[in-house]
């Protein structure tokens, strides 16, 4: 089992093809990765708003099939740290709290802003971009990190991605210095 542990926040879970990506990289063993149900909530409840196409039927099933993938990731009983954890988003402290109590490295997020390195430091925590964190898989085992990737893309049916396009809809998910890297 891998060593890294890291909490996914709601902002990578939120469009299909990172939180597709990232599933196939730690089903590869690069990482272990943990959500909450209150994580899974507000990507579910935010794709709701913008997606009407969706229904909360389809995406209980993502998220069932998530928390079945991958035994372990679904973090409970952080409520009550809650309280006691001060960030600049006060919203974001359940995010921080289940950090903690799954003892993940890092919290990956698009919003670092909302994760400051000083509060973090305090818990063993970093904060770290999607592209930051891929870069750093593709550091610890490029081999892997390529593996998934082709995995994931041949597993793309609807419709099926040339390696061009693939890539193309990855960058478009600003992870562009993972793209760049994965293109070589």
């Amino acid at each position: 089992m891998a060593s890294l542990i890291a909490f996914l926040d709601a902002n990578v879970l939120y469009p299909a093809e990172l939180r597709s990506l990232l599933m196939y990289l730690a089903l590869a063993g690069l990482f272990q990765p943990k959500w909450s149900k209150d994580v899974h909530e507000e990507w579910i409840s935010n794709l709701l708003k913008n997606r009407p196409d969706l229904t909360r039927r389809q995406l209980d099933r993502t998220r069932r099939l998530m928390d079945m993938s991958a035994r372990g990731a679904l973090v409970k009983g952080y409520e009550s740290l809650i309280p006691g954890l001060s960030l600049p988003d006060p919203n974001d402290r359940h995010v921080l709290a289940a950090a903690i109590r799954a003892k993940a490295n890092v919290i990956v997020t698009k919003n670092l802003k909302d994760f400051p390195v000083a509060v973090l430091r305090q818990f063993s925590i970093e904060p770290q971009h999607p592209d930051a964190f891929i870069l750093r898989l593709i550091d610890l085992n490029p081999l892997k990190v390529r593996n998934a990737s082709e995995i994931h893309r041949k597993n793309l049916m609807n419709p099926p991605k040339t390696l061009a396009e693939y890539l193309a809809m990855l960058e478009i998910q600003g992870i562009p210095r993972s793209v760049a890297t994965l293109r070589k």
